[in-house]
This record gives C-alpha cells, sequence and structure tokens, in this order.
C-alpha cells in the first residue's frame, strides 16, 4: 500500500518547457513526416484526463515527440509508460524526463508500426475480454502520416485479440485530422460517414471526445485536431474475420456518390456480377438504392454474413479482386491489338 501511496503523489520535478526543450535539442518538426509539437500542458493535460483514470496503470504512449503529452502522463499517477520513438533526434530530451522520473518512462526507439506491445507489459495485467478493460492504455499524438493505417493495424489486431489487445479491452485516445476524427465518429446518413466510421465502430465504442484547433501546434497544422477515445466492444457488431469485413466495406465505399449496390457489385466476377449482386443484396434485405453513408451496421452485418456463406459456397470468390480481372481483360485486348497490328503489316 505503500508504494501505491508514493505513486498517487507522484509530480514531475520543475523541468526546461517544452518550447525550452525544443530550444535546447534544436529539434525542428519533420514536415516529410507530418510532424506537429503540442506545447500547450493545458491541453495535454486534458487529452490525458479524457482517457479515463490512468492511478497505477500501464500507457503506452505512441510518437512521443518532444514530450508534452509524455509529461501530462507521468503527472497522472501511473504505474509505468512506455513511449516508443522512431525519431532519434527527440530521445535526448525523453531521457531529460526519464532521469526526472526514475523507475517510470521507459524509452524504446523504433516504429509504432512494427513494435511488438504483446510483450512490453507483466502477465499480470492481462483481463479475460468480457471483464472491464485492463490498466493499460494507449495514448499518442500520431503524426498525419502514420494515423489511419496504424488504426486499421490496431482494429484488426483487435478483432483478433492480439497486439496490445491481449491484455484485455485495451482502452485508446488518440488524435487524428478534426476531418478523419470525424469520420471515425460518423452516425448513419452522416456526410462523414465513411469505411472508417464503419471499420471501427463495429468493434469499438468510438467518441470523437473534443477538438484541438490547429493553432494549438508548432507548426500550425493547415487543419484542427481530434481527440478520439476507443474502447473495444465485448461482442463485435459482425461476427465475421476482420479482411472479410474490411473486403466488403472497402467496395461499398470506394463509389460512395452511387447507389450501393454498384460497390458490391465489385465483390463478383463480371460473368456473374449482375446475378450474384442481386442475390446478395436480396438476401442480406438490403435496398440497392441506399448510398454507402445510409447503411447501417446492422445493414453491413447482413452483408457480411450473406457474402460470408457465398464465399463458402465458392472458394475462390473471396480471392477474386476486380482490379486484377480488369488488368488482365486491358492486357489481352492489347495483346489482340498488337496481333492484328501485325497481321497488317
Amino acid at each position: 500500500m505503500a508504494a501505491s501511496g508514493k505513486l498517487s503523489t507522484f509530480r514531475l520535478p520543475p523541468l526546461p518547457s517544452i518550447r525550452e526543450i525544443i530550444k535546447l535539442f534544436r529539434l525542428q518538426a519533420a514536415k516529410q513526416l507530418s510532424q506537429n509539437f503540442l506545447l500547450d500542458l493545458r491541453l495535454t493535460d486534458k487529452i490525458v484526463r479524457k482517457a479515463g483514470s490512468l492511478t497505477d496503470a500501464y500507457v503506452y504512449e505512441v510518437g512521443p515527440g518532444p514530450g508534452g503529452i509524455t509529461r501530462s502522463i507521468l503527472n497522472a499517477s501511473v504505474a509505468e509508460l512506455l513511449v516508443v520513438e522512431k525519431d532519434t533526434r527527440f530521445i535526448p530530451g525523453l531521457q531529460m524526463l526519464s532521469d526526472a522520473a526514475p523507475g517510470k518512462l521507459r524509452i524504446v526507439h523504433g516504429d509504432v508500426l512494427t513494435f511488438k506491445v504483446e510483450k512490453a507489459f507483466p502477465e499480470h495485467l492481462k483481463r479475460p475480454w468480457e471483464d472491464d478493460p485492463p490498466n493499460v492504455h494507449i495514448i499518442g499524438n500520431l503524426p498525419f502520416s502514420v494515423s489511419t493505417p496504424l488504426i486499421i493495424k490496431w482494429l484488426e489486431s483487435m478483432s483478433c485479440r492480439d497486439g496490445p489487445f491481449v491484455y484485455g479491452r485495451t482502452q485508446m485516445t488518440l488524435t487524428f485530422q478534426k476531418e478523419v476524427a470525424e469520420r471515425l465518429a460518423a452516425t448513419t446518413g452522416s456526410k462523414q460517414r465513411s469505411r472508417l466510421s464503419i471499420m471501427a465502430q463495429y468493434l469499438c465504442n468510438v467518441r470523437h471526445i473534443f477538438t484541438i484547433p490547429g493553432r494549438a501546434f508548432v507548426p500550425k497544422p493547415e487543419v484542427d485536431v481530434g481527440v478520439v477515445h476507443f474502447t473495444p466492444l465485448i461482442h463485435p457488431k459482425i461476427e465475421q474475420p476482420f479482411k472479410l469485413v474490411e473486403k466488403v466495406v472497402q467496395n461499398v465505399f470506394q463509389f460512395r456518390r452511387k447507389y450501393c449496390h454498384r460497390g458490391l457489385g465489385m465483390l463478383f466476377p463480371e460473368a456473374q456480377r449482375l446475378e450474384s449482386t442481386g442475390r446478395l443484396l436480396e438476401l442480406a434485405d438490403v435496398d440497392p438504392t441506399l448510398r454507402p453513408c445510409q447503411l447501417s451496421i446492422p445493414q453491413f452485418k447482413s452483408l457480411c454474413d450473406v457474402y460470408r456463406r457465398m464465399c463458402d459456397e465458392d472458394p475462390h470468390l473471396f480471392a477474386y479482386n476486380f482490379r486484377e480481372e480488369l488488368k488482365q481483360r486491358k492486357s489481352e485486348k492489347k495483346e489482340k491489338e498488337d496481333d492484328g497490328e501485325s497481321h497488317r503489316l
């Protein structure tokens, strides 16, 4: 109990400000890496508060940069904070924080897209999926260039219960461009409804909790930034493999301004497209003249369930890619044109 008392009263000693750290180590945000520094500690404190209680928690921070959110997490009475930073320029500033918080901050120089977080924290933190979320949290101010691929990677891990989700229903609090944040939380029928909306919401409770104005960052991005909180659902709203759901959803939204039957047709080879699309929509009880943004998650569930049955009937169907068929047809057409040209010569 004594150790827990110490944890709850921990505060970082006086340190150079984030602006001073940036000057001290001559740090500049790399435009090609879409880096933007958040310097206002009131805002970083707010992000950390919105993550929920972090007392005695184990936190995985992605993209710490000069360490603004890192400071706020360390001041939230965590048991341990693990930061993974790809850019070596930020390591000395983070090391300064580590020295000021002995035993609390672990720094890994690595890439969040490949780092194996499932081996990073103690085994005793693991909770059954049906229980409350474990005392493990992911927090990060992500560079825009990696935010979408990273959330898709984590959603897939969530569906498989691996990666950060070996510990249970690990919660995430992450920043995105405001437009992406709005897509993640968009409701049925809204203009922002997209592939990301469905992929996130069939697996999680998603909340766009607040927006940070672009002027709070250095350098100032051209867009505002949304903070989004994810809590994995005990039961996914679609009980199918992630790749199958992703394929159906991607195909529907590739023609987002058309009726949904247009994108769904691309799931099938051209020779059977009309018939199979009609069968899919009929069995799923989905109106073919709905736009992609008008489809609810229960409707996507019906479409995925029926498509799965059709794939089970035809083992080659899931591997079908309409782009490959298109490429092959173009290649065959070119060969015929070349043959015709050679005959005329």
